[in-house]
């Protein structure tokens, strides 16, 4: 099996021994829990931008899909922007929990290098594949992993839909807002 599909496939779930781990070294403080929800919300509202443009697919879980190239709302800045999303998230969650730092953000930094490096790979080839010279003209003016400052005009007009984002990624608020309740009940209730 292909190691990059596979991650592709469970990225949803790879980085819950992460959280488990920073729940469990938690040593959060007012200032380190505030800023870390910001930085998460953050990565959160990234994320719902992309999904208002980029639409439901993005949830799939049993392999690459795409019906059209999107180049409009933060991929035209960036050709991954729900990872950013995701990794803001994650780190804003580490942030938050304050464990073993700062350690503990370069293991997150290690782990989101090599997933999504791998994921990454998988999800270009399978465009190329797909949307071929347009794939590729995309790819010479909107970066893989840090933004342009302005956005790639590609003469796309989608229609972004808040409404189909906020539904597509209830999962994701649920999962961000569970994870700060653990923090703060782990820190209120247990001490650090």
């Amino acid at each position: 099996m292909d190691i990059r599909l596979w991650l592709f496939n469970h990225r949803s779930y790879t980085p819950i021994p992460l959280l488990v781990i920073a729940l469990i070294l938690a040593e959060p403080t007012w200032l380190s829990f505030l800023a870390g929800f910001v930085l998460a919300l953050g990565g959160e509202l990234l994320r719902i931008w992309g999904v208002a443009h980029a639409g439901s697919i993005t949830r799939t879980t049993t392999g690459t899909k795409a019906d059209e190239l999107v180049m409009t709302g933060p991929y035209a800045y960036v050709r991954n922007p729900l990872y950013w999303g995701n990794f803001f998230m994650m780190v804003g969650a580490c942030i938050a929990a304050w464990p073993w730092m700062p350690w503990m953000l370069f293991i997150v930094l290690a782990f989101f290098v090599f997933q999504y490096g791998l994921i990454i790979s998988l999800e270009e080839e399978f465009l190329r594949g797909k949307f071929g010279e347009l794939y590729r003209q995309y790819c010479r003016h909107v970066p893989r992993i840090f933004p342009r400052f302005r956005p790639y005009r590609s003469g796309q007009n989608r229609k972004p839909s808040l409404a189909a984002a906020l539904k597509s990624e209830l999962s994701t608020f649920l999962n961000f807002f569970g994870t700060f309740l653990l923090i703060f009940l782990r820190w209120k209730l247990l001490g650090s």
